[in-house]
């Protein structure tokens, strides 16, 4: 299970919320079926030897899913991903299910590992809907969908997403205060879960080659704005834990999201100016390279297109950042 995650000592069940969170395993067998249980209501996409095999709710306690029926006799690679967010609902992994004869084995990790911390847009708010007026629900969250996720499937890299719709460096969307008393990305980055503020990760179970940052968004979105001092301080607290539990050698993407109309680019320079000798780089996204209607799921937010477009600037930034090739790979 690739992620944070958190399991529990009694029983070895696996407790998980954040965004993207997944499970790969290679089956011997024609079934695979998961008692779990869920805290509220969390969804999950399901592939089988790399095409898309449907999706699954969790939901309730103690419940037994199909993830997979009916397969052809053989191994088979399974991966279950985490559509949507921990406040949609936290889920358990209780037990995984074969039919008799059948057998699990775990699979290799990927020679590249990226981290991304962020909002609404690496969550995959919304990227499923068909308008930007249509609300938001976890139905149409789709983490799978979303830049977040796309580029380490383009770089073939395993991945972790700590990202929390509405939520800031320092200050959260609509918080009337100019810093948010608690839920700031700079609190929750340290946390094992979204949604358990008790445990604390520890920064062991992987070490990523390359962190992206991708907050601020939800700073600046309404009034009022933090001050340059609060936003740099909190934003620079993020990247000196980053380097502080990863080594001084990790290498940081610091995305300066495309929804920010104010002037804050030097905020950002600020920030890294706070740890000189270390490898963070900058890249500003164009407020104008998503389409208004075309390329907006629920709520505004960037659908499945628009999600590539940003996946398409980036990669290429990344390419030459962590001298990792491009190739023929389709951006999907």
């Amino acid at each position: 299970i690739v992620g944070r995650t958190l399991t529990q000592p009694e029983d070895g069940s696996v407790r998980l919320d954040w965004s993207g969170t997944y499970a790969e395993t290679r089956l011997d067998g024609r079934e695979l079926r998961l008692r779990l249980s869920d805290s509220r209501k969390s969804y999950f996409d399901v592939t089988v030897d790399g095409k898309p095999a449907g999706k699954f709710k969790a939901a309730g306690k103690d419940t037994v899913v199909t993830v997979v029926r009916d397969l052809p006799r053989g191994i088979h690679d399974i991966s279950i991903r985490k559509r949507t967010e921990g406040e949609t609902g936290m889920t358990t992994f209780h037990e995984f299910i074969l039919p008799r004869g059948g057998s699990l084995t775990a699979t290799q990790p990927r020679s590249r590992f990226i981290e991304i911390i962020g909002n609404s847009l690496s969550a995959g708010f919304g990227t499923e809907g068909l308008d930007r007026s249509e609300p938001f629900t976890p139905e149409n969250e789709n983490c799978n969908l979303a830049y977040s996720t796309i580029i380490p499937r383009y770089f073939d890299a395993d991945y972790a997403i700590i990202a929390h719709s509405g939520r800031g460096a320092v200050r959260n969307y609509g918080d009337p205060l100019r810093i948010s008393k608690e839920g700031s990305m700079r609190r929750k980055y340290r946390q094992t879960l979204d949604e358990d503020t008790l445990h604390h990760w520890g920064f062991t179970a992987y070490r990523p080659d390359l962190v992206i940052i991708n907050l601020g968004a939800n700073d600046f979105s309404t009034e009022p704005h933090p001050y340059r001092s609060e936003f740099v301080g909190a934003y620079s607290e993020i990247l000196g834990t980053i380097i502080d539990r990863y080594g001084s050698d990790i290498k940081i993407l610091c995305v300066i999201p495309y929804a920010i109309s104010a002037p804050v680019e030097s905020y950002y320079d600020e920030a890294a100016a706070r740890h000189p000798g270390h490898d963070i780089r900058i890249i500003r996204m164009p407020q104008d390279y998503i389409n208004a209607t075309t390329d907006r799921g629920a709520v505004w937010h960037p659908n499945y297109n628009g999600q590539r477009k940003m996946a398409m600037l980036l990669i290429p930034y990344i390419s030459t950042m962590m001298d990792w090739p491009l190739t023929d790979a389709a951006v999907k």
